[in-house]
């Protein structure tokens, strides 16, 4: 039987020891091909290269026999994901997982993150997806702990499928090369940042801002992602990227929108 074919991406760039450690847990389970930035692009959440040149080249970081065809992209995890699926794959991937991320992609981060929005990419393509992130933002973070679990979490999802209309954000207590208490499925912790510009002003005289902000937990339920975190879970939460607001349709609906003034 063929193996399954194997995406693998991030926004750390295609250097990231994240990404080599996620490169190396999925040769153990299926064909893979790498596409990833050739620089970071944390934070860029769903952007796409719209107005400016894209390059790709095929790349040697391992050299290693039997190392997987690695790619470089010039643009975002989206992009690395778009360009993949259209010009350098031979055959549509059975799963794209992205990360491992070197920090929280958690609760609210989600919105931000570059790489869950490669998953995204490709959930919206109908293709699994899955996205890593390591709660270290250490470049020389420990991920040794969380192997044996990534790995299960994408054979079930090879073997089960997700649901469709979803991907899957998995978040990874920092452990220090420890194994987690295990793994939960919760919900997207309520958070938000207090967010603060530092203004500076540069050698030449121009100012300058610099943003800062504090984590703000406003969720004390016991069935989300960062509670999981705090008690040495991996988090795994369903995300879906139809962002219609379900629930508010029908208020909307009570609304006069349709008589005439």
């Amino acid at each position: 039987m063929e193996k399954p074919l194997i995406l693998v991406t991030n926004d750390d760039g295609i250097t990231a020891p994240g990404l080599r450690n996620l490169i190396g847990l999925m040769k153990e389970l299926g064909e893979v091909v790498v596409v990833a930035p050739d620089s970071p692009q944390s934070g860029m959440g769903h952007a796409i290269t719209v107005d400016n040149t894209l390059y790709s080249s095929r790349v040697i970081v391992d050299k290693e026999k039997g190392a997987p065809d690695e790619f470089s992209c010039s643009g975002t995890p989206a992009d690395c994901v778009k360009l993949a699926l259209r010009e350098i794959l031979n055959r549509r991937p059975d799963i794209v997982v992205s990360g491992i991320n070197h920090g929280s992609n958690a609760s609210i981060n989600v919105i931000y993150s570059g790489t869950m929005s490669a998953a995204i990419e490709a959930g919206i393509e109908g293709i699994p997806a899955i996205g890593f992130s390591l709660c270290d933002y250490s470049w020389n973070a420990d991920f040794t702990g969380a192997h044996e679990a990534i790995k299960k979490i994408v054979k079930e999802a090879l073997q089960q499928g997700i649901p469709k209309g979803t991907v899957l954000n998995v978040n990874i207590p920092k452990t220090n090369g420890k194994t987690p208490r295990g793994i939960k499925i919760c919900r997207q912790a309520r958070a938000n940042w207090k967010e603060q510009f530092d203004k500076r002003r540069s050698p030449t005289g121009k100012e300058y801002y610099w943003l800062t902000g504090e984590f703000e937990l406003l969720d004390k339920g016991e069935d989300t992602d960062e509670h999981a975190l705090k008690n040495g879970y991996i988090s795994v939460v369903p995300t879906q990227f139809d962002l219609t607001a379900h629930h508010a349709i029908q208020q909307l609906n009570n609304w006069s929108l349709n008589e005439q003034e």
